[in-house]
């Protein structure tokens, strides 16, 4: 039995932001941006735009390809959604992770996402585990496919609108982040997951350090500080974070989860078709390589394009890879997730 990675979809706002329209509005430059990050651009949703409609968006276009849809998602609009829409009807988990959730605590919204799909049959949960949350939505996904014989299909969606959480007077962190989803369709089939032949989901290591819960942090709106009756707002909610310490965690978890991954499954780096790390800060997936010792080349990054989507950041760029040719059928690749948490983890996947 495997848990096949059967379609994917990635979905972005229409506007689209460069370092030198940011800078125009903080004390900042492109050269200054690019240097310290790597990012070029992000993209920037609507006042009007949630997370549950990015998550859509990116969810119809994984679904519509798992279908054997083949067309273009931007102008064959019609013919995907039915092609979605058939999928959706065989969906049995829906599991979407953010940090910009629709609602505060309920509903879910991958409930929101359920019944604008039409997934009558999926249950549907929103797992918190910040950048690393696509990870932990994979192998919960496959879990909840695994106990049940009947069950077959999941669809795992990471989304977020960190533009509406972002203090955009803080250069240390509104330079880093910007919105998007993407979402993977997972397949429960016959394929071995083990010997020759093996396909899908191979191995996941998950792992959390709660000492470091407020080095990445949305500290107000929960009931821990909560916003209280009378209470006058100056500021929106907002993502705050301590820099240096976010970046010396990460180098050393993402070390920690090749090495354990690789040691596990009993492989070299020379194995992996990709490594595909959260999309964090390219000083980090620089750091990471130089520390486990491996070529920068083995990771893929798409920093400049999308920048820090949180959640998104590793499902965007499976859609991008899969779509582009750079992954194919039988190549095994690794993900890298690290972030808010602190969680971190990784998934060993032959695609």
């Amino acid at each position: 039995m495997a848990f096949e990675f059967i379609g994917t979809g990635r979905a972005v706002p229409s506007r689209k932001v460069s370092n030198s329209e940011l800078a125009a509005q903080i004390n900042t430059s492109d050269e200054w941006i690019r240097s310290h990050t790597g990012i070029g651009n992000r993209y920037i949703a609507g006042e009007d735009c949630a997370c549950s409609d990015l998550a859509l968006e990116a969810a119809k276009n994984a679904l519509a390809m798992a279908a054997g849809f083949n067309g273009n998602n931007e102008t064959d609009t019609a013919e995907r959604d039915r092609a979605a829409a058939e999928m959706a009807e065989k969906l049995d988990v829906i599991v979407l992770t953010t940090a910009s959730a629709d609602f505060v605590g309920c509903p879910s919204t991958a409930c929101v996402v359920q019944g604008r799909l039409g997934a009558k049959k999926a249950a549907a949960m929103d797992l918190a585990a910040g950048c690393t949350g696509f990870v932990y939505s994979v192998e919960t996904a496959a879990g909840l496919l695994n106990i049940r014989p009947e069950r077959t299909h999941a669809l795992v969606i990471g989304s977020e609108v960190l533009s509406k959480i972002t203090n955009w007077e803080d250069r240390g962190t509104c330079v880093l982040l910007g919105d998007g989803a993407g979402a993977a369709v997972i397949e429960k089939t016959g394929a071995p997951s083990e010997g020759n032949g093996k396909r899908g989901l191979l191995r996941t290591v998950l792992y959390a350090d709660g000492t470091g819960w407020d080095t990445l942090i949305i500290r107000r709106g929960g009931t821990r500080y909560p916003i209280k009756k009378g209470e006058v707002v100056n500021e929106p909610i907002q993502v705050e974070m301590k820099g240096q310490e976010v970046y010396s965690f990460a180098v050393k978890a993402a070390a920690e989860i090749v090495n354990t991954l690789l040691k596990a499954e009993g492989i070299s780096i020379d194995d992996l078709a990709w490594i595909v790390p959260h999309q964090a800060n390219y000083r980090i997936i620089q750091g990471a390589a130089r520390y486990i010792g491996i070529p920068l080349e083995k990771f893929f990054i798409n920093l400049e394009e999308y920048a820090n989507t949180s959640a998104a950041t590793i499902p965007i760029a499976l859609d991008e890879m899969n779509r582009t040719g750079k992954i194919n059928r039988g190549d095994l690749i690794m993900t890298v997730g690290f972030g808010g948490g602190l969680a971190y983890g990784g998934n060993l996947i032959v695609w």
